[in-house]
């Protein structure tokens, strides 16, 4: 178990190092953010000065040893346009982030678990096809698109919330909407292909034959050998929930994260485009390492497959 989890220890660490490197490469590629910050109409002397100032005048691969080094130091740089630390800058917007993706994940397994279990326990009813038919309108429309036309439904046509904003309670329920539906159709969709896998297997069938009444056969049977899948969509889910309030704090312009990482893009705000996008790699790590620690939980096979191999070794 100790090489099983130091092996993914490592994967996790090489993943963090490589978005670290291409968002590194691509942010002082794709701009100068000395001209993006201070002006086209700022003197030569000014934006050498800037440049001199923040270190963008030294040579790529200096500057991303540099980096390498104040990251390891737990430096997360400055950020361009008031001279904070990086990280507090975006820990300031952390709490709003936060105050939507979290009812808005707690929305998504409410919604999205129930209704796959509903629809596979009810595979080629007319129930079962509406279900999938909203799970898959909601999974392919975009979260802009279903945010704009929440906002056109509950805002503009009914006057019953507002727009955009925060304050109130009230401004918090159009974003966990949104979050709550597109992710919530994304898992009833796995989450009923899971159970309908497990419902033709041999042991299903064979506690069906021995009169096991339904609902004992699906809580005891059925969802504990679906679990798995359904684990991993709801891992990736929790690792890409800052990724996802992206769009949908932009949309209805909330002061998070996400509205954060736009607007520091395009300000060119090095430190903290590099700091918001290592946290949101850093979430997506360790939602994976826990999916892979439940694994082992989840299913003994894995725990003595794991053993066996280490005994080999």
């Amino acid at each position: 178990m100790l090489g099983y989890i130091s092996a993914r220890c490592l994967r996790a660490l090489a993943t963090l190092l490589l978005i670290v490197t291409v968002t590194f490469v691509v942010l002082r590629l794709s701009g100068d953010a000395a001209v993006n910050i201070i002006g086209l109409d700022a003197s030569k002397e000014a934006l050498r000065e800037f440049r001199r100032t923040w270190g963008l005048d030294q040579s790529l691969w200096v500057q991303y040893v540099r980096y390498l080094q104040a990251v390891m130091e737990g430096n997360l740089g400055r950020s361009m346009l008031d001279g904070r630390n990086a990280l507090d800058v975006v820990v300031d917007r952390l709490p709003a982030t936060l105050a939507i993706t979290i009812p808005g994940f707690i929305l998504q397994l409410m919604v999205g678990i129930p209704a796959g279990v509903f629809s596979a326990l009810r595979r080629d009813t007319w129930l079962d096809r509406l279900m999938m038919t909203g799970s898959i309108v909601g999974f392919t429309m975009p979260s802009f698109v279903l945010g704009l036309l929440l906002v056109m439904l509950f805002a503009v046509r009914l006057h019953w919330l507002p727009s955009g904003g925060a304050g109130t309670i009230y401004h918090i329920i159009l974003p966990v909407l949104t979050l709550g539906v597109f992710g919530g159709a994304t898992l009833a969709r796995f989450t009923r292909s899971a159970i309908i896998d497990v419902l033709g297997q041999p042991h299903v069938r064979a506690a069906k034959l021995r009169g096991i009444p339904r609902t004992r056969m699906v809580l005891l049977h059925v969802i504990p050998n679906a679990a798995l899948p359904v684990v991993t969509i709801i891992g990736l889910m929790l690792g890409g929930l800052v990724a996802g309030a992206v769009v949908v704090e932009s949309v209805f312009s909330w002061p998070g994260i996400g509205r954060l990482l736009v607007d520091s893009v395009a300000n060119r705000d090095l430190a903290v485009v590099q700091t918001i996008l290592l946290m949101i790699g850093a979430a997506m790590v360790l939602a994976n390492f826990g999916v892979d620690l439940l694994y082992g939980l989840l299913d003994p096979r894995l725990r003595h497959r794991q053993v066996n191999s280490t005994s080999k070794g």
